[in-house]
């Protein structure tokens, strides 16, 4: 039986490693919103800060590990077998749980999902012990310590409001100070600026980065320790210099004096963390008095932009903070699972009868290679990880200042909640005087980017980033002082939501779908709660009932789930990438135009050929689920062409003067484009529909003669498509010269049907299709030949031109 726990070890010390990937991956965007946000450096610079910022982090890893061991089941209830079941379970829901989120491209808390998988597994298994030794149900309590998941539930509640709250009062302060036009006001307050935001972030550092964690302590400890006589001669001058009254001085006195001389160490009270939470009034307004200036100094004498600074040093600090403070999430459960074992090695008593209780033991700590494994894996993973890329494009993306393609589509809620901000700020407009109104829209104009390419630009300016790290830092750093358990998921993420309402980031334009978004991150968080509790149960419970060949079969559904996704994430990431080459938003010229343009038009026609020469042939075998994958087919492409119009305003924004006059053609393009999928749109849902409906199947000749016009519009469109893949434009005379012939084809058909009608046709909803399908065939091939028309005239008025 002790070989099945061994491989239990090492299966968990893989699904560590699997975790850490799908972890990082999820809470990159935490440290590394605001610096690509921004482009405040360049993303080169920013991985180095943040890499830096891990491993330092991990190493420096705080005593959080307690949490897997004993923070939220009571481990002397279990045995051995109970908590490595308990443990498998957990890390298998938190790579499943984690790699749909990050799959998905949307942010979750790390330590909100292992909170509750740790619950749900225990609760499964304290269920099972109260069932089969037939106790009350309310013993469960035993089992569990309820106490840290209703803290969860509360810090949820309060991060989110605050985190958004006070990020958008001090954007908005800081905005009417500074202005978006922030160069010319940076020299003479940015030094009390940066005075504020760099000992917030350096403080953060020291309070949740570094203070209080192992290494530092026995740093503390290692540098006093053995020098007890030499710190009982200097208690007088310390004592004196802290404590006001004689009688609080002789009680500290003797109360330090004791601790040293029974402990040989002052760790009991001088510990990093100590020593700054009991200074911290001094040691901020010192900071603050040194930084500010520090600021000074880079900012007059130097030349250096201190929001550069700020967004650096911020980035490391949360960078620093995930990986020394997040670590028990993704390591913590294996670690625990090694300390289990080490346990239960030297105990010599069985799995199925040895508890836990010494699993409890404050002082287990986590071996250091582990964590300097964890850190050089999360540094790995910071770097190559795609999906860490999507997740932060989400966060970005509601975020950005400007307009451009929204990622979520709006509800109800988000409507409810923009129309009743437009009522609010009409009716505080009303009460507040014009001149007033006309000083604060002053401070919020926006300046106008000239020279650089909208893809270029940066989502946000330095000015809300720095808000952003600095806002972070001082709300977590709080909430670690006051022992709340705040993420930094939702801190970060609330903060910067909170930073991009306040810099009037959400307009009427875009208002709608950011709300909507945010609604929609904000739900995920909570799902992740039910989703992680019930996860972790079910795995419980099969992994008790079905022992050892439940452990193996999950851990192939494991590998096959994982595989899959990572397959379809990277055919979506293929997709992706399709589609912003096909959206080039910086056309300037007239030739660009006309290249861009016969790309669009061939993917388009190539797309568009495929769909509808799959129909009739589904059609044709009455194949349900290949006429579903037509209809996913032609909404990917209808999706393509809607973005391609949603950036019209962009793409005649960026033209030179001299090809203004081409802004109509490409319209015209994009409508024609338009027509050609919403007949390809009729012709598909309607064949669709009428097999799905269960309908009489075509009649023979009916196929024949739809196959037929498909291999014309098929030899048609092969043809259209070579010219514009080769931009050989001087052949469109050719294809052109076709158009009345398949028009013919498709009128000659249509009599054709007529005339059965009269004669033998006896089912009315054959008859229905079968016309639809030829008139928007009709209307396929008008919309095509317009098209061509069109290029072909505008192309050769560009040659005359020249």
């Amino acid at each position: 039986m002790e070989q099945i726990y061994v491989v239990m070890l090492v299966v968990l010390g893989v699904l560590a490693l699997l975790d850490l990937v799908v972890g990082v991956s999820n809470d990159a965007v935490n440290f590394l919103n605001s610096a690509i946000g921004s482009k405040a450096v360049s993303f080169r610079t920013i991985m180095i800060v943040a890499s830096i910022g891990v491993a330092v982090g991990a190493l420096f890893s705080s005593g959080m590990m307690e949490i897997a061991r004993s923070g939220i089941f009571v481990p002397s209830m279990f045995t051995f077998n109970d908590v490595m079941i308990i443990f498998l379970a957990v890390m298998i829901t938190d790579i499943l749980l984690l790699d749909v989120f990050n799959s998905m491209g949307l942010p979750t808390s790390t330590t909100v999902s292992i909170i509750f998988e740790l619950l749900g597994a225990a609760v499964c298994l304290g269920i099972y012990h109260i069932y089969i030794s037939e106790d009350s149900t309310q013993t469960l309590s035993t089992y569990i310590n309820t106490k840290k998941a209703s803290e969860i539930v509360f810090s949820i509640l309060l991060s989110v409001a605050l985190s958004f709250g006070l990020g958008s009062l001090v954007q908005y302060i800081s905005r009417l100070i500074f202005t978006f036009h922030f160069e010319k006001r940076i020299k003479y307050i940015g030094a009390i600026f940066g005075g504020i935001a760099l000992t917030s972030i350096l403080y953060f550092i020291f309070i949740k980065g570094i203070g209080g964690t192992n290494l530092a302590s026995k740093l503390v400890e290692l540098v006093y320790q053995g020098h007890s006589d030499n710190l009982l001669s200097s208690l007088n001058t310390f004592f004196n210099a802290n404590f006001e009254s004689l009688d609080k001085f002789k009680e500290a006195k003797k109360g330090f004096v004791k601790i040293v001389e029974e402990e040989n160490t002052v760790k009991a009270y001088l510990t990093f963390k100590g020593y700054l939470d009991y200074h911290y009034l001094m040691i901020i307004g010192i900071g603050f008095l040194f930084f500010t200036a520090l600021s000074q100094i880079l900012i007059s004498l130097f030349k250096v932009n201190i929001l550069r600074v700020i967004i650096i040093i911020g980035t490391f600090a949360l960078a620093l903070a995930f990986a020394g403070n997040d670590l028990v999430n993704f390591i913590g459960v294996p670690i625990a699972a090694f300390n289990s074992y080490e346990i239960f090695a030297s105990s010599g008593i069985s799995g199925d009868k040895l508890m836990m209780g010494a699993l409890a033991d404050e002082t287990i700590v986590a071996p250091f290679y582990f964590l300097a494994l964890a850190g050089l894996v999360m540094v790995i993973t910071l770097w190559f990880s795609k999906k860490a890329r999507s997740v932060i494009e989400t966060g970005v993306s509601l975020s950005r200042q400007g307009d451009g393609v929204e990622k979520f589509s709006p509800n109800t809620l988000s409507r409810f909640v923009v129309r009743s901000g437009v009522y609010l700020g009409q009716a505080i407009n009303y009460f507040l005087p014009q001149s007033v109104q006309i000083k604060i829209d002053k401070q919020f104009e926006k300046p106008e980017i000239k020279g650089k390419k909208r893809k270029d630009e940066p989502a946000f300016d330095m000015v809300r980033a720095s808000v952003n790290l600095m806002i972070a830092s001082i709300l977590i750093s709080i909430g670690t002082s006051l022992k709340l358990p705040l993420s930094t998921t939702y801190v970060t993420f609330m903060v910067a939501m909170g930073t991009s309402f306040a810099d009037r980031a959400w307009d009427r334009e875009s208002a709608v779908y950011r709300v909507a978004g945010v609604f929609n991150v904000i739900g995920g968080w909570f799902v992740t709660a039910l989703v992680a509790f019930l996860g972790a149960f079910i795995m419980a419970f099969i992994l008790k009932v079905g022992e050892v060949y439940a452990f193996i079969g999950l851990l192939v559904l494991l590998a096959i789930i994982l595989y899959r996704s990572a397959r379809r994430h990277s055919k979506k990431q293929k997709e992706a990438d399709e589609l912003v080459k096909l959206k080039r938003e910086d056309i300037v010229t007239i030739n660009e135009i006309i290249s861009e343009s016969s790309i669009q038009i061939s993917k388009v026609i190539g797309t568009t050929n495929k769909v509808y020469s799959d129909v009739i042939e589904n059609l044709g075998l009455q194949d349900l689920a290949k006429l579903k994958e037509n209809k996913k087919a032609l909404k990917k492409l209808e999706k393509e062409v809607d973005e391609l119009k949603s950036n019209v305003y962009y793409f005649i924004k960026n033209l030179d003067e001299t090809s203004v006059e081409a802004s109509k053609f490409y319209i015209m393009i994009l409508g024609y484009l338009q027509d050609m999928i919403q007949s390809l749109a009729f012709i598909t849902q309607n064949s669709y529909s009428h097999i799905n409906n269960n309908h009489k199947q075509l009649k023979f000749n009916q196929i024949r003669d739809l196959k037929s016009i498909d291999n014309d519009v098929q030899k048609l469109f092969d043809d259209i498509e070579t010219i514009f893949e080769n931009k050989s434009f001087d052949k469109l005379n050719d294809v052109l010269k076709e158009k009345a012939t398949i028009l013919e084809n498709v009128s000659e058909l249509i009599q054709k049907q007529i005339t059965r009608i009269r004669t033998v046709e006896t089912s009315p909803k054959n008859s229905k299709l079968y016309f639809a399908l030829l008139l928007e065939t009709n209307d396929l091939i008008k919309a095509t030949m317009n098209l061509l028309e069109l290029f072909q005239e505008f192309n050769v008025h560009v040659k005359n031109k020249k």
